[in-house]
């Protein structure tokens, strides 16, 4: 599956120039990649489609005191996250993520390069993802899809660190 999700990335990295879900199946039969990893991708990327749509990024000044005119996206926005919240990790969550891949969540968090809001969905995409736990590198792969779907991307510095291969990394 996540072959195919590079693939996804690498030739539509402009998310808005993605084709829809069905015919992005039919190209990526013909570029030769097996049905199963096709429908795995498809499945994760509808969810990751729904997710990134189901957030709203902008959020309203003051919350309306009369909630009868106004629609329900704006009624359910995102609370800004207040400095000293925690995000406290299932058992699920962790077991599934493991260690490294709940530290390198961490590490993006704390550079203040992967919001509240993209967290969360890097942790729902790594929770549906296969593997137990997600592989750092899939990880990695899922951190830059939660980018794309937003339509932004990662500063540079972040960019090459997920996209570095670091078992070929040496230590000063």
């Amino acid at each position: 599956m996540f072959e195919v999700l590079v693939y996804v990335y690498e030739n539509y990295w402009q998310g808005d120039a993605c084709p829809e879900l069905h015919r992005l199946g039919r190209k990526l039969t013909a570029a030769g990649f097996d049905a199963e990893e096709i429908q795995a991708a498809l499945v994760w990327l509808d969810g990751l489609n729904a997710a990134a749509q189901g957030t709203q990024i902008s959020l309203p000044a003051k919350a309306p005191q009369d909630t009868s005119d106004v629609s329900p996206a704006t009624v359910h926005a995102i609370q800004p996250q207040s400095a000293g919240s925690l995000r406290v990790y299932s058992v699920a969550e962790q077991v599934h993520l493991g260690a490294q891949s709940l530290g390198f969540v961490s590490f993006l968090e704390s550079s203040g390069v992967l919001p509240p809001h993209m967290r969360e969905i890097v942790i729902d995409r790594a929770m549906a993802a296969p593997g137990d736990p997600v592989s750092l590198d899939d990880l990695k792969i899922i951190v830059l899809m939660v980018y794309w779907s937003f339509g932004e991307e990662p500063d540079a510095l972040v960019l090459d660190e997920l996209c570095d291969d670091s078992e070929f990394r040496l230590a000063h």
